[in-house]
């Protein structure tokens, strides 16, 4: 039960798929940082039967990118795009940490943050259309690593403030088991990808781990240490960079 409980409240709060309704106890958030991955699998999944049914209708390739797109803001409900987006205002203020801080929590949106969407969706449409079968199964995985990473981040790493979603799951979880857990799945998907898609899922893991050390440096120096909203930038730079990673070894191969 309490396992079925952690799952709930990992897709509620990462996802939009329905869950069961329930008074959630400090208990049901222990655990629930294991499944975060699951829901990035989830998308994947959805990614990879989207690709095989656009190629068996015969359709058109940016039919198959716009919707490949649209896929995770559906399944997330743009989550990690808000954090996106405010992280975008917030790097490009040129402010003081703690005025960066305050960005992050401005329900208002800036100039700056629309400007880096659009290039985000620009770049991120014409690498998917790039991409041949291993590629959209490598980038379809990396849902998966990446919010593991992510997931191994809120426990490891320095919070830059007190309150806040992250710094309470942060203080809920059971941060011995969680990490070994979500470092086990990143380890058991890694050996699984690479061992079947080979250059593709290694080209893919070089783009995360340049984005993990871009994301941890920008946290620290930036903003002194991490908090919820970079870990949805992070989580969208991951995905964008392992696409770019992928379309220019789906090129060069």
């Amino acid at each position: 039960m309490k396992i079925l409980k952690s799952i709930a409240v990992a897709f509620s709060m990462y996802s939009r798929i329905p869950m069961p309704r329930f008074i959630w106890a400090s208990d049901d958030m222990k655990y629930h940082l294991i499944f975060f991955p699951f829901v990035g699998a989830v998308i994947g999944v959805v990614e990879y039967l989207w690709f095989m049914l656009h190629q068996a209708l015969g359709l058109d390739k940016l039919i198959f990118v716009f919707i490949a797109m649209a896929i995770p803001l559906l399944i997330t409900g743009g989550f990690h795009l808000d954090g996106f987006m405010d992280t975008s205002d917030a790097l490009s203020s040129f402010q003081t940490k703690e005025r960066r801080l305050e960005i992050l929590k401005d329900p208002h949106i800036g100039a700056f943050s629309v400007i880096r969407v659009i290039i985000y969706g620009l770049i991120m449409a014409s690498s998917l259309l790039l991409f041949d079968k291993m590629g959209l199964i490598t980038w379809s995985i990396m849902f998966f690593e990446s919010r593991a990473v992510s997931g191994i981040c809120v426990i490891k790493y320095k919070k830059a403030k007190d309150d806040g979603l992250l710094s309470t799951e942060a203080r809920t979880a059971d941060d011995k088991k969680v990490l070994i857990a979500l470092i086990i799945e990143f380890i058991a998907v890694a050996l699984i990808a690479g061992l079947f898609l080979q250059y593709y899922f290694t080209v893919a893991l070089i783009a995360l781990v340049l984005s993990l050390v871009y994301y941890i440096y920008i946290a620290y120096a930036r903003f002194g240490g991490v908090t919820g909203d970079l870990a949805g930038w992070f989580v969208c730079n991951t995905e964008l960079m392992v696409a770019i990673a992928i379309a220019i070894f789906t090129v060069l191969k």
